[in-house]
């Protein structure tokens, strides 16, 4: 009796405490990279925020080996053949341009990914001053992603001399 007494008020008191803690419920975006500037270059991204931070994954093909510009693009509009109509750098804080991790940057500055010998950059990694929203002001979904011809140098105003634009995906929720 006395353990099934102490068994009822443990549960009791497990289930009180486990009210409070709200269920994390996990929030992405994709974006399917369409070929651009005629190009062959395609591919699938997820952003997935994790607190403060968003995470982006997936996989992208039919580029030149080596590192290539990748950003967040101010307009979701992919409709233009070299994805001029994506308008700059996704830049809601008036930034000048720099990587990932620098304290100055547009908030669409995702550096460079790197494609290997075979033409394909498996993407995975984090970064900050971006949300999978929609309505905050640094929100990621309806704008557009682009993956660009060349290297980013990671420092030249606005677009850090990245060359044209070869794959385009709008960010959908």
């Amino acid at each position: 009796m006395k353990k099934s007494v102490i068994g009822v008020a443990c549960g009791a008191l497990l289930a009180a405490g486990c009210a409070g803690v709200e269920e994390q419920k996990e929030v992405s975006a994709v974006a399917l990279l369409q070929p651009r500037s005629g190009s062959t270059v395609s591919g699938n991204i997820k952003f997935t925020q994790i607190g403060d931070v968003v995470r982006v994954t997936g996989e992208i093909t039919g580029h030149t080996k080596g590192p290539k510009g990748f950003h967040i693009h101010e307009k979701g509009d992919c409709s233009d053949d070299k994805a001029m109509s994506t308008g700059g750098h996704f830049n809601p804080g008036k930034s000048k341009h720099g990587g990932p991790y620098d304290p100055v940057k547009h908030a669409g500055d995702l550096g460079n990914i790197v494609f290997n010998a075979d033409g394909i950059a498996k993407v995975n990694f984090t970064v900050g001053d971006i949300a999978v929203s929609k309505d905050a002001p640094n929100g990621i979904i309806g704008r557009a992603v682009i993956v660009h011809a060349t290297n980013d140098d990671l420092k030249t105003d606005p677009t850090g001399n990245a060359g044209g634009r070869v794959a385009c995906g709008v960010i959908t929720g």
